[in-house]
């Protein structure tokens, strides 16, 4: 008996951390890969993760019979309403910043500082008050960020030297604009953070998939009732499906915009998909197959797609079974895993002292976040003890 809860806590945990890993790392590639022949295409990446993740849900929340309607919500729609502009704006701001010349190693690092922005919307908005160590912490991830940020910030120019000349001024004022786009995108996912905790502090935590308790004086195992409530999806995973399900409609503002990236993703090289040329599987010889050209970036697309969902699940089902503290600690090392293949397999872009600022900036984000992770769990304690 033991045994077996072991193995099923082991297999759990083991599937969580895949998604986690796996889902994020690959996601991070695929549109490392992506970006970089295409930095405009954001908007496109942004509406494909979108209408693929509320696809993924409609099963779940939408009911066909006898007409399509919503299922009954544990949140109701109006505390949504806030979150799905956030939402929105936060994913195009930040696909958007590639075009920009903002590397993947600079967007990660730099994405990696919201714990200022979060701190500072906190104390703000919410009056809450920091100790010492957290606020070492953020001294940390602030000079991190601006180490990365300017690492990066003279993108390499066209020769000979009087062209480099007329370009420079132009990429430094192209490379400011995205780090000012990224800059709001960190204030406005403190906004989301701070109405994300306001909602499950009115609705709920963020999971109610316990499991259902034995029952007691040999009575049935569940009624018809508490069957149905056992199958309710966990308040997260609600929010996943209706922060990009109600984010839908926006994009038709864009839609020209949308069309105009897939026709330039259509026009790019192809890859060549063997398939058999007829049904018969003896034919073995070169003329038995045909090729159908596809292009390469709707793969790319695809697959950043499809582990957008993974990743974004496995993030979810981690929160529903460990502290926040935890969560951050495993999305910072995370984080570093992304940057370490990014700069192993792609390149930093930077040589040099560059390189070094870049490097010297990451470790003091992640050694600033885990010194704030650990500052918040003497607050924790402290407020359990009171």
């Amino acid at each position: 008996m033991l045994g077996d809860i072991s193995l099923a806590f082991l297999s759990d945990w083991s599937t969580t951390l895949f998604l986690v890993f796996g889902g994020c790392c690959s996601n991070a590639l695929a549109l490392e890969q992506l970006v970089s022949l295409y930095p405009r295409s954001g908007s496109l990446i942004t509406f494909c993760q979108f209408l693929f993740i509320t696809l993924r849900g409609i099963p779940q929340f939408v009911q066909f019979t006898p007409w399509p309607r919503l299922r009954e919500r544990q949140i109701p729609i109006i505390p949504y309403l806030i979150q799905v502009l956030l939402f929105y704006f936060i994913a195009l701001l930040n696909n958007a910043a590639f075009a920009y010349k903002i590397p993947m190693t600079v967007h990660i690092i730099f994405r990696s500082g919201g714990l200022v922005i979060s701190m500072f919307m906190g104390w703000l908005l919410l009056g809450r008050r920091y100790n010492w160590t957290q606020i070492v912490a953020v001294v940390f991830v602030t000079s991190g960020v601006v180490l990365t940020t300017f690492s990066a910030s003279k993108p390499k120019t066209a020769k000979p030297a009087d062209f480099t000349a007329a370009t420079s001024g132009s990429n430094t004022y192209t490379y400011a604009t995205g780090i000012l786009i990224l800059l709001l995108a960190l204030v406005l996912s403190g906004l989301l953070g701070i109405a994300q905790d306001r909602t499950y502090a009115l609705y709920g935590s963020h999971s109610n998939s316990k499991a259902p308790s034995k029952p007691e004086n040999g009575s049935t195992p569940a009624s018809a009732e508490t069957k149905k409530e056992q199958k309710k999806p966990a308040i997260w995973q609600e929010q996943m499906f209706y922060l990009h399900f109600l984010s839908m409609p926006m994009f038709y503002s864009v839609r020209q915009d949308l069309f105009n990236q897939f026709q330039a993703l259509g026009d790019g090289p192809v890859l060549y998909l063997a398939l058999p040329a007829s049904n018969s599987l003896s034919q073995t010889s070169w003329h038995s197959y045909s090729s159908i050209p596809i292009p390469a970036a709707y793969l790319y697309l695809l697959l950043n797609t499809l582990t957008q969902l993974v990743c974004i699940s496995g993030v979810h089902r981690l929160t529903s079974r460990v502290s926040s503290l935890t969560v951050t600690l495993v999305l910072v090392v995370r984080k570093a895993v992304s940057l370490i293949i990014s700069v192993t397999l792609f390149g930093s872009g930077v040589e040099g002292n560059k390189a070094v600022m870049m490097w010297t900036g990451a470790m003091l984000v992640f050694l600033g976040t885990f010194v704030y992770s650990f500052g918040g769990s003497k607050v924790e304690a402290k407020k359990k003890q009171e």
